[in-house]
């Protein structure tokens, strides 16, 4: 009698004890047949082997599991060779009791409640059958088994569900533990390159880009035959490659959207991989050249907005749009969700999201600006403003 459950060291506990018991309820059947000298103690004997060697059966086979035809197949069997045994002898209605239990343990509830009443009722008749006194203790005793046996099976089973899904939450809670672990070590990461790229362009070549622009006006200033001239232009040149060669830094930590494109399509690629709510982007103006810095701040934006959206605003739709004008570059991300109150209370923040604190400071770091508008009922919308560097800035 094989289990589809795990065989814990209760589970084991209890099968050993339910064999147990039968087996020593079979014995004090033939034990008491003998030494009454009843005239067919022969026959309950083998009668007793019989239903033994069935149990000892269905045991032993793996196809013996709960709600298979086997299972069904075998406990018909055991049951015929119980009332076989019941017919030769009074002691064997105690056997009903393990029974109770097989039968609620392998047969569907549907169908083993019906047959933990017929197995009851069959004991109850084997008091008529011997000729024995017919009490309300003959009633109640089966009856009595019956309901205990019904309770602890039905409490054993909710006991396990309830232990399997706090092992499963356990199990969810580890796994996300690891995945929370990995994220934060990716998170890590990635604003350590952007801090890097951003000092980079901030300091190294931002100075750069100005030593060569003063050196290509005291070039300029030189006469033609001057000998400091060429050592000027010398040093021009030294400095336009290195600044060259600090904005392959720069762009070697540029975050992996922004790797393989602009930043136009690192947000359109955004808006397609966004589930739930229809994405849709747009450009505005005509596109510039935007610093790294810029960029990454764009991005982070909006992928933070729209993680607010998708996770918290049950939006149906949402855009994105990226304007592009004279003095400044602007990103919007309007939703049709249930908004919130911004007076009243905050949104509640994704896990994986910036974080609308953080999406300021963000923004206030480049000179820009951030706003929020919503109201219940009314959708969302984040907008985010940085000006426009003067040219030779980047």
């Amino acid at each position: 009698m094989d289990s589809a459950r795990p065989h814990t060291p209760v589970a084991a506990l209890l099968r050993l004890c339910l064999h147990a018991l039968l087996g020593g309820l079979l014995a004090l059947a033939a034990v008491r047949a003998v030494g009454d000298g009843a005239p067919h103690a022969g026959v309950v004997v083998a009668a007793v082997v019989l239903m033994a060697a069935v149990y000892a059966a269905g045991v032993a086979l793996p196809a013996v599991r709960p709600g298979t035809s086997a299972a069904a197949v075998w406990l018909g069997a055991l049951g015929a060779s119980w009332l076989a045994l019941l017919v030769l002898s009074p002691e064997a209605l105690w056997a009903a009791f393990p029974l109770y239990f097989l039968l609620l343990h392998l047969l569907p509830l549907r169908w083993a409640l019906p047959a933990v009443l017929a197995t009851a009722g069959a004991a109850i008749a084997s008091f008529v059958l011997h000729g024995q006194q017919v009490t309300p203790g003959a009633f109640i005793g089966p009856l009595l088994g019956a309901a205990v046996a019904v309770a602890t099976v039905l409490g054993y089973d909710a006991l396990y569900r309830e232990s399997e899904r706090r092992r499963e939450l356990i199990d969810e809670l580890v796994a996300t533990r690891a995945e929370l672990a990995e994220a934060e070590r990716t998170a890590g990461t990635l604003a350590e390159r952007e801090r890097l790229a951003r000092e980079i362009h901030d300091t190294l070549a931002q100075g750069l880009s100005s030593i060569q622009l003063l050196l290509r006006a005291a070039e300029r200033a030189l006469p033609a035959g001057d000998p400091a001239r060429e050592h000027v232009e010398q040093a021009r040149r030294a400095a336009q490659d290195n600044l060259a060669e600090a904005r392959r830094f720069v762009k070697a930590l540029t975050p992996p959207d922004l790797e393989h494109g602009s930043l136009s399509g690192a947000l359109e690629r955004l808006c397609a991989a966004a589930p739930g709510p229809a994405v849709q982007f747009g450009v505005s103006g005509t596109p510039v050249e935007l610093p790294t810095p810029y960029e990454v701040a764009l991005l982070r934006i909006a992928q933070s907005a729209l993680a607010n959206t998708v996770q918290h605003a049950g939006a149906g739709r949402a855009e994105i749009t990226l304007s592009f004008m004279d003095t400044s570059v602007a990103l919007d991300v309007v939703d049709d969700g249930r908004g919130f109150d911004p007076a009243k209370r905050r949104p509640k923040e994704g896990t994986g999201g910036f974080g609308l604190p953080a999406m300021r400071s963000r923004a206030k770091s480049l000179g820009g600006t951030l706003s929020v508008e919503s109201a219940p009922g009314q959708g969302t919308a984040v907008a985010i403003t940085l000006p426009l560097p003067v040219a030779g800035a980047r």
